[in-house]
């Protein structure tokens, strides 16, 4: 079979998953992502998409495994076409992984209900108690949990949240944020993509952490001049990977 053949195949499979109807004489009415084409991105890039586009199952995990965002163009102002598991609204099909050491244990605890009741899947990393822990092992479970896609987004809690910061940035593909304030949580999303956040809960009092959480969870990536950015940061990830 030839790549049309194979092309066709996989449209014809994802119609019928979408319930669509197309006889296999039609002509291509539809721009089709496919996995491959979304791994020939660099991370953090983009992939212009025109209205109705189909995106095949794979193709979306590997664009959240990437970091690549699909843009919807021929509009005045093109919109974010994300996955319906990494939209930037609550929703049932988000996780979000959450731990913390000993002086984080409260403020994570009350964190999981808000979590719960913003409409996020939350997978609580640990501690279970004010009992004394060392900070990087909850970082690292959380980080894991991200950078292996089987969670959205991650968030640490320890006394500072410097420390959990650098244990979780060890991680290769994950992009670990200190924010104390609603400005930082928008330019560590905003400009970096961040995709874990640290709190310091020593630093800040409930309310604040709970506007801090949702502003990040809330806030796409602008992509644009950031994802030449970013994808420059990770491509550091990599040369110093292929060192080891």
């Amino acid at each position: 079979m030839d790549e049309n053949e194979i092309r066709q195949m996989v449209r014809r499979v994802v119609y019928r998953t979408l319930g669509l109807q197309q006889s296999v004489q039609d002509p291509p009415s539809r721009q089709l992502v496919t996995e491959a084409e979304v791994q020939s991105i660099p991370v953090g890039g983009q992939i212009s998409i025109s209205q109705g586009t189909l995106i095949t199952p794979l193709a979306r995990q590997a664009a959240m495994d990437r970091h690549v965002t699909l843009v919807e163009s021929g509009a005045a102002e093109p919109s974010m076409i994300e996955a319906p598991y990494i939209k930037s609204t609550g929703s049932s099909q988000q996780t979000v992984a959450i731990g913390a050491d000993h002086g984080g244990y409260e403020l994570k605890e009350m964190l999981k209900g808000y979590l719960d009741e913003l409409g996020y899947r939350v997978v609580d990393c640990g501690t279970g108690s004010t009992s004394s822990v060392d900070y990087p092992d909850f970082a690292f479970a959380v980080a894991q949990l991200v950078a292996k896609g089987r969670a959205w987004r991650g968030i640490i809690v320890d006394g500072a949240g410097i420390g959990s910061c650098m244990a979780a940035n060890k991680i290769p593909g994950v992009r670990a944020a200190m924010c104390y304030d609603q400005s930082t949580a928008v330019n560590s999303r905003e400009h970096n993509d961040a995709n874990v956040l640290t709190l310091g809960a020593g630093l800040i009092g409930d309310n604040l952490a709970k506007q801090i959480a949702k502003t990040w969870l809330d806030t796409p990536f602008g992509g644009g001049r950031h994802a030449r950015r970013v994808n420059k940061i990770m491509e550091i990830e990599k040369r110093f990977s292929r060192r080891s």
